[in-house]
């Protein structure tokens, strides 16, 4: 454009906006007529909204059920309309009842959350509480609040919570057959095994769901001794607010560094303000299985408390979380005399998979929904008879444990429990050989280091892993080259060998230290190639692993020092389980110092308290493990008998 022409130009606008100025409205004024129904000097946001639900195909209410000492808790209902003499099923939660109904439907089966949309068929009313002090209920809070006793000087706890709730249910819902039934997963689960230490009559079914039953001896916060700290992000979550709370902040994307550039898990719990949590203060404390951890332990106090109700005791094969509760509280049981109305289930799960799809577990495919097939043929069957009076077209079985090789159930009308199995050793043999047959001599070693602990997962392992929940059939080749994991293998076998029980490690080992752990893994050695499916060509699938603190290996309550470049024995208990290895494949066992940063590091000199070890303390050690004359070191199977021993 030539200079005459822009210069004209912007004499042409500015006439413009001058013309302009005389005849537009002052900002906020117009020439349109304001009338009243236009202006809202209030809130937008009305006093009580009420959602129309004509067209609902259920009725929920919101109550606040009075408790014995006058606290109320916070209940939601679901009715199906023009419900008449149905069973109530009841779940009381940490994780807010509301919650629960996660859509906005105005039918039932799609307003609830996964794990009861086929309980939500019109013949339940189903009901969720809030646990004293979280969410909508009042109270104080306390982390799975000990029953009434030394632990609890108070005249309540969950189990008089759950006779309150339902006495007043039975009393207050006229939709009602006046039966309840009682279920819920993980801390949900440990409510209904506090329910049943005194049941309220109206408590005519359970299913207590991989529950929390002993969190030091296998549960939640520790295995053995040894501390799973990744769940000190559960403390924050679930104790620094009435709601939900926050995990701890992460410097790092990968936890690995995270945990270890903190030094012990409890530097690294304090310097997040643990401090300020009262569970965290007593928790921190008692790191040996004392009375603080024996009291609370449900097992124990289940067959001290018997009760009638019949209750399926439900687990996964692979559950990360609690793989310990179940299937204790039932031997227990039974063991005591009370098996009749106590049930084992145990599914090719993940923890709490009971609740969603079960497709299938990692890399392992089922020919079906096996979740939604249990629920649907077995699980509610069982519940509408003791709820209904409906007859069951099977009668449940003493034991129901899936096979994971076989694909398809296994029912058992007697189920040992791990005290009565007849075990069989597996020894590790010369040449990282793995037989039946006893060993002559021989010893390996390795150098655990602090500084550089075994991954439960391949790096970087994220504070949100999706990779979480099926950690335990992970692919083990990741760590089996490693200087510091010993991989022990049979020849291939030529028949198959079927274990059905709990494997127990029976380990001879000297260590240089005063302390260390000992992870071992029983592991099915896939052969080299697989046409049907490539990937699992080669696959080391864990089939049993734990891990176990050396210090308790005379006692878990009284821990002392390992005696340096002394052998001792390190015997314990592994995941039951119900497998074939197969014709063609291998029987592979690991051992190693670490699993991180699922469980602390053990500093591997004696300290009075892991969870506070300071920098100095954390040595590299040397660890010899025996299979010689100082000690045969072996996994005892429970080979079923007539299953052959091939090696």
């Amino acid at each position: 454009m030539k200079k005459s022409t822009l210069g004209a130009a912007l004499v042409s606008l500015a006439c413009f906006l001058s013309a302009a100025a005389f005849t537009m409205p002052p900002m906020g004024q117009t020439s349109a007529k304001v009338t009243p129904d236009m202006i809202q000097t209030g809130s937008d946001i009305p006093a009580d909204w009420k959602q129309p639900q004509d067209n609902f195909d259920y009725i929920k209410r919101d109550v606040m059920i009075p408790m014995r000492d006058g606290v109320k808790l916070h209940t939601v209902i679901l009715i199906p309309k023009n419900a008449r003499e149905l069973p109530m099923l009841l779940e009381r939660t940490p994780y807010e009842a509301s919650g629960m109904m996660p859509g906005n439907s105005p039918h039932m089966a799609d307003a609830v959350w996964s794990g009861d949309k086929d309980w939500a068929d019109g013949s339940y009313i189903l009901v969720w509480q809030d646990v004293r002090g979280k969410y909508g209920s009042e109270g104080n809070y306390i982390m799975t609040r000990p029953p009434m006793g030394p632990l609890n000087p108070t005249t309540t706890d969950d189990t008089t919570d759950a006779w309150d709730t339902i006495d007043w249910l039975v009393k207050n819902t006229k939709e009602s057959n006046g039966k309840v039934g009682m279920i819920g997963s993980s801390y949900d689960g440990w409510t209904v095994a506090m329910a049943l230490l005194h049941p309220h009559p109206a408590l005519k079914v359970a299913a207590p769901e991989s529950p929390m039953i002993d969190g030091w001896m296998g549960d939640d916060w520790y295995h053995y001794g040894a501390l799973r700290q990744v769940n000190l992000d559960y403390f924050s979550g679930q104790m620094s607010k009435k709601g939900e709370g926050k995990n701890i902040p992460r410097e790092s994307y990968d936890d690995y560094t995270n945990f270890l550039d903190a030094g012990s898990a409890g530097a690294y719990a304090e310097a997040n303000g643990f401090k300020q949590l009262p569970w965290w203060n007593r928790f921190s404390t008692h790191p040996a299985y004392d009375a603080f951890w024996q009291l609370q332990a449900l097992d124990k106090l289940l067959v001290a408390h018997p009760s009638s109700v019949p209750t399926m005791w439900l687990q996964g094969l692979w559950d990360q979380e609690d793989i310990y509760g179940a299937v204790h509280a039932w031997e227990a049981l039974k063991k005591a005399g009370h098996g009749a109305n106590n049930h084992l289930v145990i599914g090719p799960w993940w923890h709490s998979q009971i609740n969603r799809d079960g497709w299938n577990m990692g890399p392992l495919k089922w020919p079906g929904n096996t979740t939604a097939q249990f629920r649907q043929q077995v699980m509610i069957p069982w519940f509408n008879h003791y709820l209904r009076g409906t007859p069951q077209s099977k009668t449940l079985p003493e034991a129901m444990i899936y096979n994971p090789v076989e694909q398809h159930w296994d029912s058992f009308a007697n189920w040992k429990p791990a005290s009565e199995q007849s075990l069989t050793p597996l020894y590790l043999q010369a040449d990282m050989g793995l037989g039946f047959e006893q060993p002559t001599d021989g010893s390996d070693s390795y150098v655990s280091d602090p500084a550089k602990p075994v991954p439960y997962l391949p790096r970087p392992i994220p504070q949100k892993n999706d990779r979480w929940r099926t950690w335990l059939v992970y692919d083990q080749r990741f760590v089996a080259d490693r200087p510091d994991v010993l991989t022990y293998a049979t020849p291939v076998l030529t028949t198959t060998v079927t274990v059905q029980g709990a494997p127990i490690a029976d380990i001879f080992a000297s260590t240089t230290g005063t302390d260390g752990d000992f992870v071992v893994k029983l592991i099915d050695l896939y052969p080299g190639t697989d046409p049907t499916d490539p990937a699992m060509g080669g696959y080391q699938l864990p089939v049993s692993l734990d891990i176990f603190r050396g210090r308790y290996r005379k006692s878990f309550s009284d821990p002392s020092p390992i005696p340096a470049n002394q052998v001792q024995e390190y015997k314990f208990r592994l995941p039951t389980v119900n497998y074939e290895f197969k014709p063609g494949h291998r029987i592979m066992v690991q051992i190693q110092s670490s699993l991180f940063p699922l469980y602390d590091r053990n500093p591997q000199s004696y300290v009075p308290n892991i969870l506070f070890a300071k920098p100095s303390d954390y040595r590299k050690a040397t660890v010899t493990i025996e299979h010689g004359p100082n000690g045969h070191s072996a996994v005892l199977l429970p080979v079923v008998a007539g299953s052959t021993r091939s090696g």
